[in-house]
């Protein structure tokens, strides 16, 4: 998307990426907190400090309690309610995979709700509910801090995020503000500067509310900035419990379009699996990493698509043989529902603003498009070789828990380091 996005949607564009894809495999690898694992991770750490990165935010939600695809936008707006799947050989199934029916997906023991808050119980119960999948834990964060402040002490502030994990445009939106909102905190308390830099990790969904974040930052005059913060201002102060979002961005409102919010500190983001839809705007980051599983089982020639056929889905999303299959499939038109009437019409209107798709059809005419790379960034296609063969998708949440696993930490950093903060 171009510098000055204003809010545009991605485009499902099939077009070869060229410079902009790379291919990878993992690899074996030393064994975590091995002594060869230290020693690469603090070089690793070395370099980042070196470029000017002072503190690394791992962001990531949950599946537990969420509508993990958006299958009931898909459900309110059309499919099978509507007969729109009737002929379409394989839907029906996919739709009841997406759904989770008769494997208790996002429905676990206990009170499981967005939006979550980020507090130290909440991580530790989703530590102990779900480990590693989709979910990058304490112990990952505190290892990955010890490893790379190694050769620098304290020089890499490290911590740990959980969005609120509201899959539609509102609470994604609140969630923007949240986040920005904690990121000037670290400024503040790191006294951070133009010549620091704050490098983000985000798994999966965690990666829109940074594409929106991009937007509500971005550095010049944006006609539909203003409107969604007159959108959420007017929603937060009807909300209960919403009020310390509402004064967020009441104090931050005046900052936006300048460099001013987090004092000139550059943004690097990294997303893993993050489906594609918001438009990035690349004026207000500095560097931009899409991590995506992916296995190239296309026979067109065509590497960078995903392999999207039915009734063939059906058989290899179980197994996450093609790759990321949320990734895939969690494109323009799903979303999970507000609750309450005042926040249905919040999210509408900004509906009408974010996303120009809406209707069963017209998820399934993106989903179809295939499109693995973002618009905007380097896009690493990798091979995370994580179908086992498995059916359960608890145990690989249809290829999106891969990336977490404190296994691939090693790599995800070489690639992080690499790609973005490459020795000239």
């Amino acid at each position: 998307m171009p510098v000055g996005n204003n809010f545009q949607h991605s485009n499902y564009t099939r077009t070869d990426p060229g410079d902009r894809v790379g291919y990878r495999e993992v690899e074996p690898a030393a064994p975590p907190d091995s002594i060869p694992w230290q020693d690469a991770m603090a070089g690793h750490g070395a370099r980042l400090v070196e470029t000017g990165v002072r503190a690394v935010v791992f962001m990531h939600g949950t599946y537990l309690g969420t509508d993990l695809f958006g299958i009931q936008r898909l459900d309110e707006a059309g499919g099978l309610k509507r007969g729109y799947s009737r002929g379409i050989s394989g839907l029906d199934a996919l739709l009841a995979m997406m759904r989770g029916e008769g494997i208790g997906m996002g429905t676990p023991s206990g009170a499981w709700t967005p939006p979550f808050p980020n507090d130290e119980p909440t991580l530790k119960s989703l530590d102990d509910k779900v480990g590693e999948a989709a979910n990058f834990t304490s112990p990952t964060v505190s290892l990955f801090e010890k490893a790379v402040n190694r050769e620098a002490a304290g020089a890499l502030t490290c911590v740990r995020y959980l969005w609120s994990c509201e899959h539609h445009h509102l609470g994604r939106a609140k969630a923007a503000i949240q986040f920005i909102a904690r990121l000037r905190g670290m400024v503040s308390d790191r006294s951070l500067g133009r010549d620091d830099r704050i490098l983000i990790q985000a798994h999966g969904h965690a990666g829109q509310v940074l594409a929106l974040a991009s937007n509500l930052l971005a550095p010049a005059t944006s006609s539909a900035r203003k409107v969604i913060v007159e959108i959420l201002k007017t929603s937060l102060d009807q909300t209960e419990g919403d009020q310390l979002i509402h004064r967020n961005l009441v104090a931050m409102e005046p900052l936006f379009g300048t460099a001013d919010v987090l004092n000139g500190v550059s943004l690097d983001v990294v997303t893993f699996g993050t489906p594609i839809r918001y438009g990035w705007d690349p004026s207000a980051l500095g560097r931009l990493l899409h991590i995506v599983n992916h296995r190239m089982m296309r026979q067109d020639g065509k590497r960078w698509l995903a392999k999207m056929e039915m009734p063939q889905v059906t058989m290899e999303m179980p197994i996450a043989w093609g790759g990321d299959y949320v990734q895939q499939l969690g494109v323009a038109g799903c979303d999970a529902s507000p609750t309450s009437p005042k926040a249905r019409e919040a999210n509408k209107a900004l509906w009408e603003i974010l996303e120009p798709w809406d209707g069963f059809e017209r998820w399934l005419e993106c989903a179809r498009r295939c499109v693995r790379c973002a618009n905007d960034g380097t896009c690493l296609l990798v091979d995370y070789k994580d179908s086992t063969g498995s059916t359960n998708p608890l145990d690989h949440l249809y290829g999106h828990a891969t990336y977490t696993r404190m296994d691939h930490l090693l790599f995800n950093t070489k690639q992080i380091v690499e790609t973005l903060y490459a020795t000239s």
